[in-house]
Order: C-alpha cells, then sequence, then structure tokens
C-alpha cells in the first residue's frame, strides 16, 4: 500500500536551482580553460563559428554566436586587433562585411579546440558512455521543457 502524504523531510534542492549553479560553475572552469590556452569564450565562438561557416557576413555570425550586432562589433575589433580576422567588404552587398579567419585566426582555434577537447574530457571523468547519453536526454529534456515547448 502506498501513501499520498508528503514526503518527510528537508524539501529537495529544486532541479533549476542545481542546474543554474552548476551551469555557472561549469562555465567559469570552461571560461579558465580558454583564458590558460590565450582564448576567451567569444574568442571561441567566433573562430568556431567561422570554421565550421567560411566567411560570414557580421549579421550571421552574431546569429550564430548568439550575440547582438554592437557586442559582436566590439568582440571583432579586438580579434581583429590581434591578427585572428581581418573584415572585407561584401563584393555583392559593399554595405555588409564578410568576417575572415587569419593564419593566426585558425592557429588560434586549433590552440582553444585542443583546450575544449581537454576541458570536455575532464568533464566527463566518471561518466559511463550510458550515463552520458541519459544526461544528454535529461538536459534535451529540460530545454523543451524551459522553452515550454509542446512536443518533445
Amino acid at each position: 500500500m502506498t501513501s499520498s502524504a508528503p514526503p518527510s523531510g528537508p524539501p529537495a534542492t529544486p532541479i533549476g536551482f542545481l542546474l543554474n549553479q552548476t551551469s555557472k560553475l561549469v562555465g567559469r572552469a570552461f571560461d579558465q580553460a580558454l583564458a590558460e590556452a590565450g582564448g576567451s569564450l567569444p574568442t571561441w565562438l567566433v573562430l568556431l563559428s567561422l570554421m565550421q561557416g567560411g566567411h560570414r557576413a557580421q549579421v550571421e555570425l552574431a546569429e550564430a554566436v548568439g550575440v547582438t550586432g554592437p557586442t559582436l562589433t566590439h568582440h571583432l575589433n579586438g580579434l581583429e586587433a590581434q591578427g585572428l580576422i581581418v573584415r572585407k567588404r561584401d563584393p555583392a552587398n559593399r554595405r555588409l562585411h564578410q568576417v575572415v579567419l587569419t593564419d593566426e585566426g585558425r592557429a588560434t582555434f586549433l590552440r582553444l579546440r585542443k583546450a575544449a577537447a581537454a576541458f570536455d574530457l575532464r568533464l566527463r571523468e566518471g561518466i559511463s558512455p550510458e550515463e552520458e547519453g541519459v544526461l544528454r536526454a535529461v538536459l534535451g529534456r529540460l530545454r523543451v521543457n524551459a522553452r515550454g515547448d509542446e512536443a518533445a
């Protein structure tokens, strides 16, 4: 026979709170790993997007990275000053700028990718492939629930 009485003892910590705290901790640790490799999260996101998509218009790049145009411009100014990217006028539309990786930008991307891969291995330490699969499924469900989507 099962009881419908509420569980005794202190209430469990809400999953959203635990997830938020874990996200902040993981984010800070990832930022540190990138910094130790000579980069930052914005640098990583821009270089990763450019490596995946080739030359990109600034508008497309801002959307891919998930920032506003002015925020991206700020990051691109820094990356250009470091010699990691160049901005060129789009020949088809002179009002637009294409963002292009330099050789130094590609080298920096490879260095940061190595740091990101090492961080990912560290993060997954002690987690079996089965647990990782469950984690990915649960995180996907949480994303759907947080957005309020109807379909899974």
